[in-house]
């Protein structure tokens, strides 16, 4: 400070001691008044650096300006100025039974993230739930709890379902009682308690499973760098502040609500209900914070917003992208668990290109985001391709409450990147989509396949043009691709091959994730096992069209073959192109 001379030395250190004590006089505008400072501040800072250049110093300075604290509420007062302090620090207003919670959070650019919002307590009728969605087992395990003397409740992705009048794919119910209560209950003859970190316990009901939580059990576990900011808002009542508590340990807002189905009440305490009338993904707590905290959130976030047609928030949007390499340390079984949440419940093809916007199925599947990448596909392309369609078609016999075996949407990228590797004529594909469709003769599969006047789809790479093939060659071609998609598929599960799939692209993250196990393969590999050369062996009609889900569900092999064999004719000759 030499160089700015003892006089103007003098005028700063009496500029600042007057400032502090007009910042603690209560008429002053605090806010206003630091905006000010800090212009003033900034003014003195280039005037220095313009001395010390003129005396040739270096611009870097020895000296530490640190003005976090100052730019962060400017930033605040242009981007969001009724949240400019609730940004920085959580603040909580009570007013009656209606609390606004400002949660602290510091987001590039700002966001709506920011904004406070009212605790509502709604009727399910107006909302309209139909308590008619709610399946016998779940009915059974909250009638029981209830005559206990417990509360219970409904929450999680269940109750936003039903909010949106859509069937969900199960429900999770939330009790006061002690979790290692339920299993001697004796109302429940099978229920485990599984799960360390977040136990919960599974309540056998016939063939169903319902999972049960406790509020004593769900407790957020704050790491080294974390601090618990779960304080209780003056003026709130026990019963509000638990419930409370309960939701902020949750993912998204929009699976933050709680539904007690007896009084018929919805419990939003986050701004759940905005969220979904915004169609929003929004993490509870900063994105960034709930990420780390447990980075399958990530994909849960992709699976919600393609199951929904949802958008991820701004702030939700930047840490996906940001942590995304993050997802490299879950579990494979876990990755499998969410990847099979994707593509197995009716919304694999939105799900896709939502993994490919985000730049996770570099990480995830390496081999199919090549394939997009060498055909010019973009980040928001709205355009289709065989890969996409193919799901899209698997998508349109498929629903939330009505999923496939996992080892059918494993065939389904095998199959393709078998056709990746080789592309084949348009006849062999359907001889062969129409033997394992019904696991009979290869002989009388080309023959219904020969007979076929319908258009296919020509804009696929992965039809070659046209070949006149004698029917024993036919055979012999069916023959040599269900060789080829088993091929692909022991590909798929080697990790140096999956390392090498973006290598042609440098900028691409590398990744050599498998996790597809040994014995998942082996039961996709069986699938093709009846394509094969069998003497007196027929075609096996299946009795009726109707898809039966149970079998589809756990994996019986003529059920997988079944759908698999339509799911790909189907994509090969769409119903519009024969329309």
């Amino acid at each position: 400070l030499k160089h700015l001379g003892p006089k103007t030395f003098i005028f700063i250190v009496f500029r600042f001691f007057s400032s502090l004590y007009s910042f603690w006089n209560p008429s002053i505008n605090h806010c206003a008044l630091i905006v000010q400072l800090h212009n003033w501040y900034a003014e003195k800072l280039v005037l220095y650096m313009a001395i010390s250049v003129s005396q040739g110093f270096a611009c870097r300075s020895q000296l530490s300006f640190h003005l976090p604290l100052i730019n962060r509420l400017h930033k605040a007062r242009r981007s969001c100025p009724v949240a400019a302090i609730g940004s920085l620090v959580e603040s909580v207003s009570v007013r009656n039974e209606d609390f606004q919670i400002s949660t602290a959070r510091n987001v590039k650019g700002g966001n709506d993230d920011c904004k406070p919002h009212q605790w509502k307590k709604s009727c399910s009728k107006e909302l309209g739930i139909k308590t008619s969605k709610i399946t016998k087992p779940a009915k059974f395990v909250l009638n029981v709890l209830r005559k206990k003397g417990y509360e219970v409740y409904l929450v999680g992705g269940c109750v936003r379902d039903l909010v949106l009048e859509r069937t969900p794919k199960d429900f999770d119910i939330l009790t006061s009682a002690e979790l290692k209560e339920v299993p001697v209950m004796g109302a429940f003859p099978r229920c485990e308690i599984v799960g360390r970190r977040f136990p919960i316990c599974h309540v056998h009901v016939d063939d169903a499973i319902v999972e049960v939580s406790s509020f004593s059990t769900t407790g957020r576990k704050f790491g080294r760098k974390s601090k618990p900011v779960l304080r209780k808002p003056s003026g709130c009542n026990e019963c509000d502040y638990i419930r409370w508590r309960n939701c902020m340990q949750r993912d998204f807002t929009i699976n933050g609500l709680m539904f007690d189905p007896f009084s018929k009440i919805v419990y939003d305490y986050i701004g759940g209900m905005e969220d979904i009338q915004r169609a929003k993904v929004r993490c509870i707590i900063p994105a960034n914070t709930s990420f780390v905290e447990d980075c399958a959130r990530i994909l849960r976030g992709i699976r919600i917003a393609a199951r929904l047609g949802f958008r991820l928030s701004r702030e939700t949007s930047h840490f996906v992208k940001e942590l995304s390499n993050s997802l490299l340390r879950l579990d494979k079984g876990r990755i499998h668990m969410e990847m099979n949440y994707m593509l197995a419940y009716g919304s694999a093809e939105a799900s896709l290109r939502l993994l490919w916007k985000f730049g996770l199925l570099e990480i995830l599947l390496p081999v199919q985001a090549s394939y997009l990448v060498s055909h010019g596909f973009r980040r928001r392309d709205k355009r289709s391709n065989m890969l996409l369609s193919l799901f899209a078609s698997l998508d349109k016999l498929l629903a939330p409450d009505r999923p496939c075996h996992s080892c059918l949407w494993v065939s389904i990228l095998a199959f393709h990147e078998a056709l990746v590797d080789q592309p084949r004529d348009v006849l062999v594909i359907a001889a062969f989509s129409i033997a394992v469709h019904s696991g009979g003769s290869l002989s009388e599969a080309v023959d219904i396949a020969r007979e076929i006047s319908q258009p296919h789809d020509m804009s696929f790479h992965e039809i070659s043009e046209p070949i006149c093939y004698s029917k024993d060659a036919l055979v012999d071609e069916v023959i040599k691709l269900a060789a080829s998609v088993k091929a692909a598929l022991r590909r798929l599960t080697d990790e140096h091959y999956v390392s090498q799939a973006l290598i042609k692209y440098p900028q691409a993250p590398q990744s050599d994730l498998v996790f597809i196990s040994w014995s998942l393969s082996l039961k996709v590999c069986s699938m093709f096992e009846c394509v094969k050369r069998v003497k007196n062996r027929r075609l096996i009609p299946k009795e009726g069209s109707e898809i039966d889900y149970d079998s589809l569900a756990i994996g019986r092999l003529q059920e997988v073959r079944n759908v698999f064999g339509r799911v790909v004719f189907d994509t090969v000759y769409p119903l519009k192109l024969g329309s």
